[in-house]
């Protein structure tokens, strides 16, 4: 592999971007391809399958063989409070590959008991999302159903880009919630990026329902997120 090439992928993911390395397997040549790239034809079409699957695969496109070697950022996951339903979650997003890191300043509730082998910040959100920069790769799920903790968070992964934002709540909870975040100088545009109420529907009743509903619809928006290479 080319040292320049190889220098200019460590540099994208040091910084939790996603990026193809791109071989043509006729004549051995290297190509780096960003996830906001736009390439055209069937190798683009190609390229966005791939940046979506995160799954690495030989293609034909274009009348050439290619192997596409896949690098995208470890899925993180941050919740904004340590109740029951981040409790269920705990396990499902271990098992579905995401880091998952649970903010809550409630230090009767973020507590190493509760969350074993859970990365447990027991600050406010606006503190602890220091040590958990928020990016392209995070999905941010909200569940205090108080605004003074989940307000700060919801505006920062709107800004980040965060691939999915989810906020627990009634649609007249979140009425009220969108109001709040107009006020802070959110556009209809952005807050309507929120899933609220959070999860998918299937009539979710239990905190581990909820859960099941909540890791589906992230792991939803990751596969199916917009991507830039075609």
């Amino acid at each position: 592999m080319d040292p320049h090439l190889l220098k200019e992928l460590n540099v994208e993911r040091r910084a939790r971007r996603a990026a193809i390395l791109v071989t043509d397997l006729e004549d051995g040549c290297d190509r780096l391809v960003r996830e906001r790239d736009v390439v055209d034809g069937a190798l683009g079409s190609a390229l966005e399958r791939a940046f979506q699957s995160g799954k690495s695969a030989t293609i034909e496109a274009d009348g050439r063989s290619c192997f596409l070697n896949v690098h995208l950022p470890p899925a993180r996951l941050v919740v904004i409070g340590a109740v029951h339903i981040s409790q269920a979650l705990a396990p499902m997003a271990a098992l579905s590959g995401f880091d998952m890191t649970v903010i809550d300043p409630r230090t009767a509730f973020a507590t190493p008991e509760r969350f074993d082998s859970v990365a447990l910040i027991a600050q406010w959100p606006d503190d602890a999302l220091k040590q958990v920069p928020l990016d392209a790769y995070t999905a941010v799920a909200a569940l205090t159903h108080d605004p003074k903790i989940d307000d700060d968070p919801l505006h920062a992964a709107l800004k980040a880009n965060c691939f999915y934002v989810g906020a627990l709540g009634s649609r007249k909870t979140h009425a009220k919630r969108v109001d709040r975040l107009l006020a802070r100088g959110l556009t209809l545009e952005e807050i309507n990026r929120i899933s609220a109420p959070i999860g998918l529907d299937i009539g979710a009743a239990s905190p581990a329902e909820i859960a099941v509903a909540i890791m589906a619809e992230i792991i939803t928006s990751l596969r199916n997120r917009s991507v830039t290479s075609s």
